[in-house]
């Protein structure tokens, strides 16, 4: 199994322009197209003199209407294509800006809550302004080699003692509730007891035999970890929200 579990998809940053001001009519300058609606009608609702006459264009019997052509239809579909990516590429370019980050899972050490090849949306300010908690899927530099990224749930914060009895995680000597983890996914292994130390955190992969984490290179430290997974947005009938 690769180690990398997480690998964020590069996104093409895009400096936003300097807002527009609107343009308005100056104050003294009647708006245009209202003028010749506000007229009243001079005499109970006939028209005057002056009003201009119905016109009504003579199409001779058997004339056929032209309808509208093929290439203008295909030049429509294709502005409004255009319109799509343009919107697309603003919503991408928006995302990245204010501290998101889109990423694709690599590797099955979170399954069956997140599989292989999942999209994630990772929120990256959420942890700016408080702490991560027990129960957080979370984007991580590797502790062992930084410039790898993995994707773990966090299991204790610090000044917690975790212990782990054949498999059966135990914070605070309170049996952790883990439902997430599926029979066949679940380990046999001892570890501890051990105190989280002050800045840091025990994750660990919810795939319990097939995943590298605390167990084997210990708490992570808070500068270690990037974001908070926010979203599943691929594949779309798996999308959910974290």
């Amino acid at each position: 199994m690769s180690e990398q579990d997480f690998s964020p998809v590069d996104a093409i940053q895009m400096p936003l322009s300097d807002e527009l001001a609107l343009q308005r009519p100056p104050a003294d300058v009647a708006p245009p197209d209202v003028v010749a609606a506000d007229l009243a009608p001079t005499d109970a609702g006939q028209p005057s003199a002056l009003s201009p006459q119905p016109f009504a264009a003579h199409v001779p019997p058997g004339t056929d209407v032209p309808a509208v052509s093929a290439w203008k239809r295909m030049g429509q579909e294709i502005v409004a294509g255009l319109q799509t990516l343009v919107s697309a590429a603003v919503y991408a370019t928006l995302i990245v800006t204010f501290g998101f980050q889109v990423a694709r899972v690599d590797g099955l050490s979170m399954a069956p809550t997140l599989e292989d090849h999942d999209r994630l949306i990772v929120n990256k300010l959420v942890y700016e302004l408080g702490d991560p908690r027990p129960g957080d899927i979370v984007m991580l530099y590797y502790p062992l080699n930084p410039e790898k990224m993995f994707v773990k749930r966090v299991i204790a914060k610090e000044g917690d003692t975790v212990r782990i009895v054949d498999g059966h995680v135990y914070v605070n000597e309170i049996p952790l509730r883990d439902d997430y983890v599926p029979a066949e996914f679940r380990s046999h292994d001892d570890w501890g007891p051990q105190v989280v130390q002050q800045g840091y955190y025990f994750v660990m992969g919810d795939h319990r035999n097939n995943s590298s984490d605390s167990r084997h290179w210990g708490p992570v430290p808070k500068k270690y970890i990037v974001g908070k997974v926010k979203v599943r947005w691929w594949p779309l009938q798996d999308a959910r929200i974290f």
